[in-house]
């Protein structure tokens, strides 16, 4: 029997993550993905983080739009995870159930980038109330865009964004948030570091390449179960 399997269970379907800093079309790139997936002949479900179920929306807006509530690093840590455990288990544990391919626009990696390297919250204090949060759930793969800082927030500018409460943190946090995804990515195993620089279509191809050569049953139609977490050594330096 199959971790994530249990018997008389019909296969389970695949969780992948988008990520990235501010500017780096992960949002955009995370449609692609999904669209790439229906077209194989999967049955996807589309969802993001923070968000995905009716608390979890709440949340985001507190933490994203009302900027007069001002929001102390381990409080915004506390409410992330909050949604989180709400996304886990109302949203992507039953789709998963159900033999979906989940295609999240973030899950854990940002808080490490985010809460740890940005806010600078010690990663050993996030994750065991990580790992509380997913259920010991694990992405199968994390694509983690990557941009350099400027770049990211001058596409932002651009685009007329940059309001929000993490969009609009300075440059320095966003340098740390960049570094922390590089380094995060580099030291766990279901994540890959793709340049998001060119086209649209451009990365959305260095997209799906990655996508079939780590899950060849994205190009069949094919699926499998859910990685699991076991214990935090499967989390390698992040968390040291």
């Amino acid at each position: 029997m199959s971790v994530g399997q249990g018997a008389g269970e019909g296969p389970r379907g695949r969780f992948i993550v988008v990520e990235g800093a501010e500017g780096s079309g992960k949002t955009t790139q995370a449609e692609r993905l999904r669209t790439f997936l229906r077209e194989a002949g999967l049955r996807v479900e589309a969802t993001r983080e923070p968000g995905g179920t009716r608390v979890g929306e709440r949340i985001r807006d507190l933490l994203l739009h009302d900027r007069e509530v001002p929001i102390p690093p381990a409080t915004e840590l506390l409410l992330i995870l909050a949604a989180r455990s709400a996304f886990v288990r109302e949203v992507v544990q039953p789709a998963l159930a159900r033999g979906r391919w989940v295609v999240s626009d973030r899950f854990d990696l940002s808080t490490f980038a985010y809460q740890g390297y940005g806010r600078g919250i010690d990663p050993r204090r996030i994750e065991p109330l990580n790992r509380h949060a997913t259920a010991g759930l694990a992405p199968d793969l994390q694509i983690v865009l990557d941009l350099p800082a400027e770049e990211g927030l001058a596409r932002q500018k651009l685009q007329g964004k940059g309001g929000d409460r993490f969009e609009s943190a300075g440059t320095d946090f966003h340098r740390r948030v960049r570094r922390g995804y590089v380094e995060l990515a580099r030291t766990t195993d279901s994540a890959v570091l793709i340049p998001a620089s060119g086209s649209v279509e451009e990365v959305a191809a260095r997209i799906r390449s990655e996508v079939t050569s780590r899950l060849p049953e994205a190009a069949a139609g094919g699926t499998r179960g859910p990685r699991m977490r076991t214990s935090s050594a499967e989390r390698p330096d992040e968390e040291a």
